[in-house]
């Protein structure tokens, strides 16, 4: 359990996983996230102002919350559960909250019949962006569920994935290319 722990796709390792992502703190993975941007502005084939992020689930919320803290310029959520909650990783102030702090564009995925993120949550969501003037595109794929995109799950969504991927290609060529 640290680094470069492998759990394999199954219920023990989505189990593991799981306890895993409940030690997660927000302040954490925003120094994490910050430390990242840095490293990769020092770099002399980056370009500073032209950083994006990409993640699914955990990694889906994780990328809002980078938004939110950092100065990246396109993010991607897929299914990024908990954003809408009351209280964000580890209990610390909640993510949608911080939504103001977004100065990129976001696109935020999700699928119609995801237990995990009810309607409500998604329409919190693009509330909140909506209200921040933020650029964003959050979409709904009918007879999605959670984890559509991974085409080793049973929720696996063909249509879904390939709409969403290109949304993502669209996004990166548009904020993060020239």
């Amino acid at each position: 359990t640290g680094p470069g722990v492998e759990y394999g796709y199954d219920e023990a390792g989505m189990n593991a996983g799981i306890a895993l992502a409940g030690q997660l703190k927000a302040d954490e993975l925003v120094t994490d996230a910050r430390a990242a941007m840095s490293f990769l502005k020092r770099k002399n084939y980056v370009r500073a102002d032209r950083i994006g992020a990409m993640g699914f689930c955990v990694g889906g919320h994780v990328t809002y919350l980078t938004a939110c803290e950092t100065d990246i310029k396109a993010a991607a959520s897929f299914y990024g559960g908990g954003i809408a909650g009351p209280q964000g990783f580890g209990g610390q102030a909640s993510t949608i909250g911080r939504t103001s702090g977004i100065t990129g564009r976001i696109v935020c995925l999700f699928g119609e019949k995801d237990a995990y993120i009810p309607t409500g949550q998604v329409d919190a969501i693009r509330g909140a962006l909506d209200k921040g003037n933020i650029p964003n595109e959050v979409v709904v794929y009918p007879g999605a569920d959670h984890g559509f995109f991974c085409d080793q799950r049973d929720s696996y969504n063909k249509a879904a994935a390939d709409d969403a991927w290109e949304k993502v290609k669209a996004l990166f060529a548009a904020e993060l290319a020239g």
